[in-house]
């Protein structure tokens, strides 16, 4: 008893002299994980995320923005027998039928069509291994240095595989097309070639989780349950994805909540006016900040922020009306930088400029 006593005593004692600084992070089903904040995609918490493994149907994700990129959402597509007969999920196209671009990202997002995927992929690619040539280059162009496509559906296949990481590079980046946006977002669409809509498979977005604005579900045997989504709360958007994990919905929500309870978006440096010392001078110079500077932080962590302001030469600008920067840096490690800049824009030359755009605009469309 005694010794029972004694041992609830020290750890009373701990918790007095070392309180917790925040929850400890979910424990999850899935196999890969990881939770970014999507305007600055620090990473908040990750679980194997650069481990390369099958993705499944969120694959369509790349798809889908290269799609709606293309800028021909408005173009009909035909649909060829190959699309037809492609194995898995369907929107049940027809062999000749013509269906608007659009049409078939919906169906190819909400409902994963498969078929849809390679309808998509022939008319903007020219075939589908043209398509999937696309994908790679974009895939590429976003640093996603672990994946490797060989079609635009996710059916398991060599050389097609992915990583959590680079799949929340690529759900960041297409988060910040309005379409793209628009699309995931919608619980149901009805097609001018149906007669019913379409009902969004991301039960996260439809039933669980009313601060859900996006995402795309994903399945095959070898693959698993693959989820890629997004959540937004007070101001915040947190992009989350899970490979191979038998209780997605549940894993989403759990690091969601965590996230939004842990983290917060803080000014690290307000916009406006301020004097800087020139290096190795008594001498002060005005500077100006065009943006607050936002960044997800934890509790304490703001205090834990080293700062450096270097300055051009002389305080003279650059091209860009720069003068110097400042560099935030948290546990040693680079976060973020804020430019600074000689003078304030003001509201006049913005408007000037403004107006001489636009009139220039006016006499390139008079031609």
């Amino acid at each position: 008893m005694k010794r029972a006593v004694s041992l609830l005593c020290i750890l009373l004692c701990c918790f007095f002299i070392y309180p917790a600084t925040g929850q400890a992070a979910p424990s999850i089903s899935a196999n890969n994980a990881i939770l970014i904040e999507q305007s600055t995609g620090r990473v908040l918490y990750e679980k194997q995320a650069h481990e390369k493994e099958l993705i499944a149907s969120i694959t369509k994700i790349l798809t889908a923005i290269i799609a709606v990129e293309s800028g021909k959402m408005n173009e009909t597509a035909t649909v060829s027998r190959k699309a037809v007969y492609t194995e898995g999920s369907s929107i049940y196209l027809e062999q000749g039928e013509k269906i608007s671009i659009k049409d078939l990202v919906y169906g190819l997002m909400l409902r994963s069509g498969n078929d849809a995927a390679v309808a998509i992929a022939e008319h903007i690619g020219g075939s589908e291994e043209g398509f999937v040539h696309l994908m790679n280059e974009k895939a590429d162009w976003l640093g996603m240095t672990n994946s490797s496509f060989a079609n635009p559906h996710g059916l398991n296949a060599d050389n097609h595989f992915s990583t959590a990481y680079d799949m929340a590079l690529l759900m960041r980046y297409a988060m910040n097309h309005p379409v793209f946006r628009e699309i995931t977002g919608e619980t149901s669409y009805l097609s001018e070639n149906r007669s019913y809509s379409w009902r969004n498979k991301n039960k996260l977005l439809t039933e669980y989780y009313e601060h859900t604005t996006g995402g795309k579900t994903g399945f095959t045997k070898k693959a698993g349950r693959t989820l890629v989504s997004s959540a937004e709360k007070n101001g915040m958007t947190l992009i989350a994805v899970t490979l191979n994990a038998p209780d997605d919905w549940r894993d989403h929500m759990s690091l969601y909540e965590w996230g939004f309870d842990n983290y917060e978006l803080t000014n690290l440096a307000e916009e406006g006016s301020e004097l800087y010392r020139l290096n190795n001078t008594r001498d002060l110079q005005s500077g100006y900040l065009h943006d607050d500077l936002i960044y997800p932080l934890r509790d304490g962590e703001y205090e834990q922020l080293e700062r450096q302001t270097y300055l051009l030469e002389g305080g003279n600008a650059d091209m860009d009306g720069r003068i110097g920067k400042t560099i935030f840096h948290l546990k040693g490690d680079q976060i973020a930088e804020a430019a600074i800049y000689a003078e304030r824009k003001s509201e006049e030359s913005e408007s000037l400029v403004s107006q001489a755009l636009s009139i220039y605009g006016q006499i390139l469309g008079g031609r």
